[in-house]
């Protein structure tokens, strides 16, 4: 009499599937709350001036020519921010192309306070009252936007990684022409 009964797969191999489905999961539901929570940017939102800490002006579209930009939606009492914040800071430090925009942090004294005595230095609009955020539908901290040529290519928002930040950044810069 022949047996037809088949071994079970060794657990690790149980345990490799069952995680490879998780993390799909996990990319289709990051993927659907990207869209969901995806910003609308206006007609002209691109050619805006936008007044940073240092008094200059400047616009989505002039910082974003020839180099993809990273636009971080950030708040003071963000508490996601508290970790996304100082990787933001490292990428600018490296050379990186980045605006900030602190979201109802204070006044411009006070958020430069609070930035100074966090050591964060990347260019930063304060958004006091949140009108940009209102106008751009940004509801939700840390927001990351990539902007490549004044064209918004990619966003995501919430926690994001040094690397999942340079990946977009690179992706940005390779998948659109110069």
């Amino acid at each position: 009499m022949v047996d037809n009964v088949r071994p079970k797969p060794p657990r690790w191999r149980r345990w490799g599937k069952e995680a490879l489905w998780l993390l799909l999961m996990a990319l289709i539901v990051s993927t659907l709350l990207d869209l969901w929570r995806s910003p609308s940017l206006p007609d002209g939102a691109m050619q805006a001036p936008i007044t940073l800490q240092d008094g200059t002006r400047t616009d989505l579209a002039t910082l974003s020519q020839g180099q993809p930009l990273l636009v971080y939606y950030w708040a003071s009492w963000c508490g996601v921010c508290r970790f996304t914040t100082p990787v933001v800071e490292q990428l600018w430090q490296e050379g990186g192309n980045v605006l900030t925009v602190a979201l109802r942090s204070g006044n411009d004294g006070q958020l430069q306070q609070g930035m100074g005595k966090k050591g964060l230095g990347f260019p930063t609009h304060n958004d006091e009252q949140g009108n940009l955020a209102a106008r751009w539908q940004v509801g939700v901290t840390p927001t990351f936007l990539i902007v490549r040529d004044g064209e918004l290519v990619s966003s995501t928002t919430g926690w994001s990684s040094r690397w999942g930040l340079k990946l977009r950044l690179w992706w940005a810069s390779w998948s659109l022409p110069a």
